[in-house]
Formats: C-alpha cells, structure tokens, sequence
C-alpha cells in the first residue's frame, strides 16, 4: 500500500478545506487532499460578497445579523452557533483583508459593502449594506488568497486524488482512502485527525449552478460508515439562474439595484414581500419566481422572468423604494459602474445568453444552489453523531457539507462564504489541537478493501446499464418532484424512482479499463454517491410534513413548529433508512412568523 502519515488531513480544498489547513498546519503536520486543482474548487463560483456587520457604510452591528440569520433559517437554525458564526464575522473579513485579498473599496479606503437578500437594518427593516465583496468574484478571490497563504504556510497537497473511503477505528477517526487520477492507484492516508470539506451535491438535479465537482462525496462515504446526515430535506433554490444553463446570476445584481419583471412587464417582488421586495430570503423570491410562472405570468408563457439591472430602471426603482446613497443623495447609476462591479455577470450573460444586461433584461429561472443540510457538527466543527452531541473523536467537518447548523431551513446570501471562512478556521485549529494529545490508531490490514471492491463492481458489472442515462433520469425526477414545491404524490413516485436507479446502477460497467485518468471510473463512481444523497434527501422530505424555508409542500403549506422545530437526523443501517431526530437550540429569538 502506498501510506502517507499526517496529524491532521483535509478532505477538500475549496475556502473550508483551505482555511482548514492554514489553520491547522500552524500546529500540526497537515494535508490536504482534492479531487481538483485547489483554485478550481466550487468556492471560487461564489459571487455576490461575504456577510459582516462591519457597518463601514452606515450602522450595522453583529446582533442584527444573528437575527437576520435565525430568521432567514426560519427558526431552525441553532441560535448558538448562528450568534457565533455573525460575531466572528467582521474579525473573519478582516483576516482575509490582511491576507491580502483585494475587496472593493470605499472612497477613504475602507472594505466596499453592498445590500443582500434578507440582511436588514432591524429597527427600519429595510436593507442594510453588510455584503463585502470583491466586484463580482468575491470566491475566487477567497481561493487564491487562501492557497497563497496555505503555500506560504507549508501544507502538504495532494492535487487530483479522489478521496475513496474513509477509515475509522476503535470509534477514533484514522485514515481516508484515495485514488490518485494520474495513475489509477490507491493511497492511505494515515491520520490522527481528519476534516471532510467536501461541499455540496447540487449536480443531483436537473437546472444547477454547482460545478460537477458537486455530488456529495463526503455526505455518501460517512453515510456508508453509519454516521448521520442532518436535515437533508432543506435545499435552496436560488432565485436568479441563467434560463435553462442555471449559471449563477448573483444576488448582487439585486444588491446593487436589479429588480424582476414577469411576462406582462410587473414588477412582482412588492406583492410577495413588502417591505424588503427584491431583496427577501432566497426562499421567498424562488416561490415567488415559480408562483409567477405557475400562474401564466412567465415571458411568453415560457418558464422564466426578466432581472432588470439597466442603469434607467435602477435609477427609477431606487427613487419610488427610497433607496439612497449613505451620504442620503439619490440613488444614480451609470452602466460603466454597473459594469465595474459586476464584471463576469455582465460577461456571462453576452456570452451565454447573447444579452447585455446594461441595455436588456436577463432571462432567469431559480436554479439549485445549495444545501443547507448535511454531517451535523458542533461550531467548531467535530462531526456529532446522536441527538446527544456526542462527538466522534478526531472527525470534523466544514464549508457546505457540513451541518452547524447555522442555515437551518434556508441561508441567506452572503452567509456561505461567511460559513466556510469561520468553521473552516475553527475546524482546523480545533484538529490541530486535538492531534497534539492522540495517537495513531493501528490502520487495518485491508484499509483499501472497500476502495477496491467499489470499482471492481463497476468494472465487472453486468454492463446492461449506462452510467449517463441513469444520471440524468436521477436528475429530472429530483428537479420535478422534489424541488422548488412538493407534495407527497410526487415524493413518493421520486423514491420509488431513485430506488429503482440506485438497483439499475448495480448493472453499470464501465468501458475504459485504464487506470490513468479514467474519468468515466470515477463519474460512475460519483454518480453512485448522487443516487445515496438523493434517496436521503427524498426521504427526509416525505417525512416532514410541514413547509418550512427550502423545504415547501404543498399539501402540507404551513410551517408547524409544535411537531416539526427538530433537526432530522437520518443514518443508514444494514442498507435501510432510519430517521431520528434531536432539538434546535434556541437562546434569544422565539419562533415568529417570518415578514419581509
């Protein structure tokens, strides 16, 4: 066996995993590992900004954030670590602007914010300015800060290795097992401590703005181990996708002043949410995109609507919504600053779409972003395994694929970036520190049996069935049947389908029989772990019977929290689902209706 042996290995190098590893591998001997080149992780996808009351452009504080952030989860968020995450915030931003990260600027030289979705000044309830962003990039500029630093500080990285397995003995985390693409071969990676920032799975639907990088690798190999995944239900739509590609039209867009417009030309946004219109929780918008279209009211009866960012609509909205600089002079816009802080939106959609945003209106449908669910941790990031909190020693998590839970059942824009940048650092310093105190477990005998056996099954399979087609049948029937809206009907034919595809993938054999680079191996691969998070997610949502943030039934609308304000938690044991579940902190904020 090839066995390389670390303190503390990261799974992933997107913002969690690299944050993770700068800060473990200031005491302690770290890797990380990635199936990509780390700057061309999904982090780098992320747009609009990274939330912080750091108030530089008019009062803001930490406290109105943690309670943006409750109510945005629709009170299923654990208040604790939501409180945590707000008030490390601002000290958070300030790391990364003395890393070196280029953020946009104020005249006097200060960080640049703008407005977002459901962040509000909470004594007026209108829009605050609390997204610090980096034009329109802010991932990118994340990534590149973040391995510069990860470089300077001496991590180890292990570059296009697929993490296969994980090993865990005598109850302690010990190892993970990989697949380097370049050769085909197997290596272990021996730990005292392991961090999984693995991200998201959005690829298992149909419309996505995920990279296909996305498809819940880490979620899947714990779910095998019989650890819990937490609240799988809740997957956010974001409103603003490119019609029929899903690329991510940013929130900003709507931060700087972009509104959207049905097929009869109506601004619709004041109907569904009064107060801070366009700029609600991503959940309401989606609903409100979808109800429109549902209704008739889509362009030319098509499935999309208009978002509206030229300077002259700007202008005229921002005068009939009050909207103002900070300095209380009217709000005026021209395209050439549209253009400069919103540079790869304005070039997306003339490339994609063949549209300019700052003469026409940008077709858009929501599309699915993100999920709020997966393995459940502590807020410094040690994966939990019951609805005691009882932590599994030497394991972690953070970044998207992991559960805090600070997103509850719906995150607010900008909170993303904010989560990665947060549990990622504590992660890593908490991984760090348990290393100094443990010691290696004994790996056994036949760490890459399971590996080994995975693909061997692909290889040696009955060959009657293709990886592709049952990719993008898993795709359709999770878009239509559990996205935006869902009733129990439609759930149940989705898991009699997903279950159905997962016993077809069993008769998946893959073609190429090379062990260099073999990509259609490890999409095969892949695929299976999308069909083990679909059929998790499906079944978490028939199981709530309530509409609460992204999780929406419509034979079920209203939010119940007598019978539903409880994390799910659902395992796997010998190949069958079981549900439990385990309370959400509450401190200061007492469930209420949500009001935008």
């Amino acid at each position: 066996m090839n066995i390389h042996q670390f303190d503390v290995v990261v799974v992933g190098a997107g913002g969690a995993g690299l944050m993770a590893g700068l800060y473990a591998s200031r005491g302690a001997k770290t890797a990380v590992i990635s199936k990509l080149y780390p700057t061309r992780s999904h982090t780098g996808a992320a747009q609009g900004g990274v939330a912080a009351a750091l108030g530089n452009l008019e009062g803001d504080n930490p406290d109105w954030h943690t309670y943006d952030t409750v109510k945005g989860s629709d009170y299923l968020g654990d208040q604790d670590a939501i409180e945590f995450m707000c008030h490390e915030a601002p000290q958070a931003v300030i790391e990364l602007e003395n890393y070196g990260l280029p953020f946009d600027r104020t005249p006097d030289g200060r960080i640049s914010q703008r407005p977002f979705g459901g962040h509000t000044n909470n004594e007026t309830g209108k829009p605050v300015r609390r997204a610090c962003h980096a034009a329109d990039r802010t991932g990118h500029m994340i990534l590149q800060t973040l391995y510069q630093q990860c470089l300077k500080n001496k991590v180890n990285f292990f570059d296009e290795y697929q993490v296969l397995d994980f090993i865990i003995v005598n109850g302690k985390a010990a190892g993970v097992v990989a697949v380097e693409l370049a050769t085909g071969e197997l290596h272990t990676f021996h730990a005292k401590a392991i961090i999984f920032a693995t991200g998201g799975h959005g690829r298992i639907f149909e419309v996505t703005s995920n990279a296909y990088a996305y498809t819940g690798d880490g979620a899947a190999i714990l779910l095998r181990h019989g650890l819990p995944l937490q609240d799988m239900e809740f997957f956010q739509f974001h409103p603003t996708g490119i019609y029929k590609l899903g690329i991510l039209i940013t929130e900003g867009v709507r931060g700087e002043g972009g509104i959207l417009i049905n097929g009869k030309g109506e601004r619709f946004m004041p109907k569904y949410a009064p107060t801070i219109k366009d700029l609600a929780s991503r959940d309401v918008v989606s609903r409100a995109i979808y109800t429109e279209i549902r209704e008739g009211r889509g362009v030319n009866g098509q499935n999309y609507v208009y978002l509206d960012v030229r300077p002259e609509s700007v202008i005229k909205y921002a005068a009939l919504d009050g909207r103002t600089n900070p300095d209380g002079t009217p709000y005026i816009v021209t395209g050439e600053q549209i253009l400069k802080k919103l540079p790869d939106i304005i070039d997306f959609c003339r490339v994609y779409l063949g549209v300019d945003p700052l003469t026409q209106m940008m077709p858009i449908q929501p599309t699915a972003h993100y999920t709020m669910g997966g393995i459940p941790t502590n807020k410094y990031g040690e994966v939990v395994i019951d609805d005691k909190n009882t932590v599994l020693p030497g394991l972690y998590a953070a970044g998207e694929c992991a559960c805090v839970s600070v997103h509850g059942g719906n995150r607010l824009g900008c909170n993303s970036l904010l989560d990665i940048i947060v549990f990622g650092k504590h992660a890593g310093l908490k991984a760090a520190e348990y290393a100094k105190t443990a010691d290696f477990e004994k790996l056994p005998d036949d760490a890459e049996a399971g590996s080994r056996s995975a693909f061997e099954a692909l290889r040696n399979g009955s060959g009657k069935e293709n990886a592709f087609d049952i990719g993008t049948e898993m795709k359709k029937v999770m878009f239509d049947d559990v996205g935006i809206y869902r009733n129990e009907k439609g759930m149940a034919e989705a898991l009699e389908k997903v279950r159905a595809l997962k016993e077809r993938f069993k008769g998946v054999r893959v073609t190429d029989t090379g062990k260099i680079f073999n990509t259609e191996l490890l999409n095969a691969w892949e695929l299976g772990n999308m069909l083990e998070v679909a059929e998790v997610i499906t079944v978490s949502a028939l199981n709530r019977k309530e509409s609460r943030g992204g999780h929406s039934r419509e034979d079920c609308p209203n939010r119940d929290d007598k019978n539903w304000l409880k994390h799910t938690l659902v395992r796997k044991q010998n190949g069958e689902i079981k549900i439990d579940y385990k309370p959400v902190t509450i401190t200061k904020y007492q469930p209420k209706e949500r009001v935008y």
